[in-house]
Parts: structure tokens; sequence; C-alpha cells
């Protein structure tokens, strides 16, 4: 799966709440829309269906982000103990 830039999700992850504060405050249709389009954006840009997943992929993708489990990475690889002869 193609995944964009890490600097196009930070611009996005950044509009992405800069917007839901603006739409919170002002209530406005205009806002909300906005909000409503970069979400989709989101949505897109990181593979998901879900704007909360999309912000979780976000903020995985973006540089210095660490996981605190290894939950999202895959089964570690089986090691070979070497007998010493």
């Amino acid at each position: 799966m193609l995944m964009a830039h890490p600097a196009v999700l930070s611009g996005l992850v950044e509009r992405y709440w800069a917007l839901s504060v603006l739409s919170a405050e002002s209530g406005s249709p205009e806002a909300h829309g906005r909000l409503e389009d970069v979400a989709a954006t989101l949505c897109v840009a990181t593979g998901t269906s879900d704007v909360h997943a999309a912000l979780t992929a976000a903020r995985y993708r973006l540089p210095g982000a660490r996981t605190f489990d290894d939950s999202i990475l895959g089964p570690r690889p089986a090691t070979r103990h070497r007998t010493h002869a």
C-alpha cells in the first residue's frame, strides 16, 4: 500500500486539528465541511476508512513516532541457537 509522505501527513494532521477547533468554536457549516474534507483526505492518504484510524496511522508514520509496545510490529523472527563444538 502506498502511504503519503510524512510531510504531507504532518500538514494534514495539523490542518485537521486546527479545523476541528474552528468547527467546534464557530459551528459554521463551512468549517464543518472543510473538516470533513480534510478527514476524508487523511483517510485516503493513510489507507483507512475512519478518521481516528487515519490519525493513528499518520502518527506512527511521522518522524519521531515510537511505539510503547510491539503491538503494531509483526511477529519476531525465529532465532537459531548455535551449539558450540
